[in-house]
């Protein structure tokens, strides 16, 4: 059956855990779609991943509407997230619909943009047109230079500004929010205050669902990969059954444990 908005509500509400996890070309999103995963995002980390860039930011919309078709292709229950990259939607919220509007018929389903109450008016335009938003606050990779790198966001005086940001991406009308490398408590707080669905990235285990890099959960990523994360195939036989075991732990609520989450 295709994962919808109205699925992740209805998951929320019943406390089942939500199964993201990227993918960037037609067979690993199969593959994600047959091992029972909730959605798919292709996401700009294909920037670092795929087109092996230190960050996410020369990826261009074409990028991201490529891929998004290949993933679409093998993919028939998973929903499908496109990821706006850097540039295509902060001049104005004219230029995020026309991009978003790229890559839904490029087969997203849901749109992912950066940003909390800078967003909420591009968030709030693009819902009154029909287009379903994901926001994504906490560590944003886009803002990595203005961030002074990859780090934990929320601690101190700075939690009240995430809490304000949760409230608004809320307000606006997005349909569920990202939270990357936030304090546990943080996070925890955050879910509990939302009606809409957490996605957690290194945002401790009470979010309403996870998500991560595919290349880092299957132990392929050149580089160091994040406290955060975990490799699923060291103790699988294949990466079917390394995403397999990925679903289950997050569904049991044994991923993410302690020592991937920030305190």
């Amino acid at each position: 059956m295709a994962v919808t908005v109205t699925t992740f509500d209805k998951m929320k509400q019943a406390g089942d855990k939500i199964t993201w996890l990227t993918a960037y070309d037609y067979s690993f999103g199969h593959l994600l779609d047959q091992a029972g995963i909730d959605a798919i995002l292709v996401g700009d980390s294909l920037g670092m991943t795929i087109q092996g860039h230190r960050t996410p930011i020369p990826v261009t919309i074409d990028d991201s509407a490529y891929h998004t078709a290949c993933v679409a292709r093998g993919v028939e229950n998973a929903m499908i997230v496109g990821d706006l990259p850097f540039g295509s939607y902060q001049v104005s919220k004219e230029q995020a619909y026309e991009n978003a509007v790229k890559l839904m018929q490029a087969g997203a389903h849901v749109i992912k943009l950066e940003g909390g109450e800078l967003q909420n008016e591009t968030i709030e335009f693009l819902t009154e047109r029909g287009i379903a938003v994901c926001a994504h606050i906490g560590l944003t990779p886009q803002s990595v230079h203005k961030l002074g790198g990859f780090k934990v966001q929320g601690r101190g005086e700075s939690a009240q500004r995430l809490l304000d940001d949760a409230k608004g991406v809320q307000a606006a009308g997005a349909c569920a929010v990202v939270l990357e490398a936030v304090p546990r408590k943080l996070a925890a707080e955050i879910t509990e205050m939302l009606e809409i669905a957490t996605i957690g990235i290194g945002a401790g285990p009470e979010c309403d669902g996870q998500v991560l890099v595919l290349q880092d959960m299957i132990g392929i990523y050149p580089s160091k990969s994040p406290k955060f994360s975990k490799n699923f195939m060291s103790q699988a036989d294949s990466v079917g059954g390394a995403i397999e075991q990925y679903v289950a732990a997050v569904k049991a609520g044994e991923f993410p444990a302690a020592e991937h989450s920030f305190n």
